[in-house]
């Protein structure tokens, strides 16, 4: 019924809606309540790391694997 494949993409989407409130909507919102996304609201350092982090990664394996390639290819 479900493969791997829609459990990566169901994840990602949910990191991106919490990552989303915690750096954007978390400023214009009220307190809800719910405890997690009331820490991430409160935090004003750690919750651009966790969101900065993958785009940062990612352009390390990009460039570390075009570094290979020319090492590999000359």
């Amino acid at each position: 019924m479900f493969s791997l494949g829609h459990l990566i993409v169901g994840f990602t989407a949910l990191f991106f809606v919490l990552a989303g409130y915690a750096v954007l909507a978390s400023a214009f919102v009220p307190s809800t309540g719910i405890y997690l996304l009331d820490i991430l609201a409160q935090d004003t350092h750690y919750k651009y790391f966790a969101l900065l982090l993958i785009p940062t990664s990612s352009y390390f394996v990009i460039a570390n694997w075009v570094g290979w390639q020319y090492y590999q290819n000359s």
